[in-house]
């Protein structure tokens, strides 16, 4: 089983023919992948399988091997540098550990793409950075307080207010729930869909999270052999008969999640 082009729905990230290589290591070889808008993509894999690799390809952080990269019918390998960054508008991005500046406050972190993309004022830049705090849930003071103040939960809000900071399009995360305790996790998958929802946006989510791929992804792609082996709802994972997916998608977690669901 492997990724299919959808004809009846708009693919707005294609990746086709993907290579990433460091040195002797090669990490995705002819890997082939379609989003399309307005779901949640969950990425699964193995140690090792270039999760966030190709999440950091896709969005310009690493230049492939070979392959070509298409985002909202912009080829990401090959625009000029002022279409590149009017594409970058249209995009968020929250990583793994939020990568916030740390001797930024919560609110100077959410409208810092503002100032560098947006021509407004000061105050319109406050009150938007102001209403994506509370998008994201955390309380008028959080604005105030340095990431250092935060709990994970919180950081991991900020981030993603951050990451909507320019309205966009797609939003990529890596490991959101990464490092949450099962009830903050829970929220925060709850927060995702909510938003993803309410603001039609497509969400290409890195994620380990079994609970997650159960509570809000559409479709689920899995990475292995250098490639996307298999991409599909939960039902059809559970249909692979490849090692590594049906361990994970059959094992003592993944039957306790689904049990939960």
């Amino acid at each position: 089983m492997s990724a299919v082009v959808d004809d009846s729905r708009e693919a707005v990230i294609q990746v086709r023919g993907l290579v990433n290589q460091f040195g002797e290591q090669v990490v995705h070889s002819g890997l082939d992948i379609d989003v399309y808008r307005g779901e949640v993509l969950g990425i699964v894999g193995g140690s090792g399988t270039g999760k966030s690799v190709l999440l950091r390809a896709i969005v310009g952080l690493i230049r492939p091997k070979a392959g070509s990269i298409r985002v909202l019918g912009v080829d990401v390998l090959a625009a000029p540098e002022t279409e590149r960054r009017a594409l970058e508008r249209r995009w968020g991005v929250l990583f793994q550990d939020g990568a916030l500046f740390s001797s930024l406050t919560v609110l100077q972190n959410v409208v810092a793409p503002m100032r560098e993309h947006l021509d407004i004022s000061p105050a319109m830049q406050r009150a938007l950075g102001e209403l994506k705090v509370s998008m994201v849930g955390l309380p008028p003071l959080a604005c105030g307080k340095f990431p250092s103040e935060l709990s994970g939960g919180m950081r991991k809000r900020a981030g993603l207010a951050r990451a909507l900071s320019l309205d966009p399009e797609i939003v990529f995360l890596d490991e959101p729930t990464a490092g949450l305790d099962p009830i903050g996790a829970a929220a925060y998958d709850d927060l995702i869909r909510q938003l993803q929802q309410s603001l039609g946006l497509t969400v290409f989510m890195v994620t380990h999270d079994l609970d997650s791929l159960n509570a809000i992804c559409d479709r689920i792609a899995v990475l292995a052999d250098k490639k996307v082996l298999v991409t599909g709802t939960m039902a059809d994972m559970l249909k692979v008969d490849h090692p590594w997916v049906h361990e994970y998608f059959h094992g003592p977690r993944a039957r306790a999640a689904l049990s939960a669901a």
